[in-house]
């Protein structure tokens, strides 16, 4: 069986306190379905589902949740598809006119979405969607690059710099930040982890309580990020391998039995979305 990898989303706004999703009518199948498309050759699946909403819709979206993932077949002998969604809060809408791929882009009452969608895979995904409780923001939580090793390095721990394949990760996790258009990065203390977030181009700010010393100890970290889960517009926040699983476990009680689920990669992170007080959701972000 091959599997052709695609990404989507369900883009919502709130119109006269009517929440709101796009759907999509391609005249090809002659259908409607969810805004969706075939990741290109290297694409992270993240990066995938905003462009391919803005291809089919006209929306620059702001990915918040992951959703459930669906697989078909496609019809081909052999070949299925399998299609990773996120929910999405329009930025910008540019707007799209018709042709042989997208017929109309329909905005249509959340609770009238099923009426429109064609297949059981997309209703389920918009059932997931209308499950989610309203968010707040978006926070992304990012473990520092790799960075030169102990072992040769001779100056102070605080300053050493990243390798050249910590750099490399740098630009791949830059891509995938810069989809959410973020206004404001936080850092703990040490260089590593101020340069895995400097080419966003937004000035850094230091706060030592997500350093992995923890002085404040794990409590400073997580109202470090409350602190930020409560202001207006999305915020990266960089910080190190022994802090984050025992953070993320704090923010999200009862949804991990061990710190270790949440152990991060370096140059990887989190996608984490705030509703009220809380973290509502932390799904990892996905690079590859």
């Amino acid at each position: 069986m091959t599997v052709v990898r695609a990404a989507g989303g369900v883009v919502w706004r709130r119109l006269d306190s009517v929440t709101e999703i796009a759907v999509v009518g391609r005249p090809r199948y002659g259908d409607w379905s969810l805004p969706k498309g075939k990741l290109e050759r290297g694409e992270p699946a993240l990066l995938a589902a905003v462009r391919e909403v803005q291809e089919e819709t006209g929306v620059v979206g702001v990915p918040q949740v992951r959703l459930p993932s669906v697989q078909y077949l496609t019809g081909e002998p052999g070949v299925e598809k399998s299609v990773d969604f996120w929910s999405m809060r329009v930025r910008e809408d540019h707007g799209r006119a018709p042709d042989d791929e997208v017929a109309e882009v329909r905005w249509t009452p959340l609770p009238d979405a099923s009426g429109f969608l064609t297949y059981a895979h997309d209703r389920g995904v918009v059932a997931a969607f209308a499950e989610l409780p309203p968010i707040r923001t978006e926070l992304l939580l990012v473990r520092h690059a790799k960075a030169v090793s102990r072992r040769q390095w001779h100056g102070p721990d605080p300053v050493r710099p990243l390798d050249d394949t910590g750099r490399a990760q740098v630009q791949r996790l830059t891509e995938v930040l810069r989809l959410f258009a973020p206004v404001r990065v936080v850092s703990a203390s040490p260089v590593r982890c101020q340069d895995t977030v400097t080419p966003l181009g937004l000035p850094v700010q230091v706060d030592p309580r997500l350093d992995e010393a923890l002085p404040a100890g794990l409590d400073g970290a997580r109202q470090a990020v409350m602190e930020l889960g409560r202001l207006a517009g999305p915020t990266v926040v960089c910080s190190q391998g022994k802090v984050i699983p025992a953070l993320l476990a704090a923010l999200r009680p009862g949804n991990s039995t061990v710190a270790e689920e949440y152990g991060t990669p370096k140059g990887g992170g989190w996608l984490l979305a705030t509703a009220g007080d809380q973290v509502a959701a932390a799904d990892r972000l996905l690079l590859d």
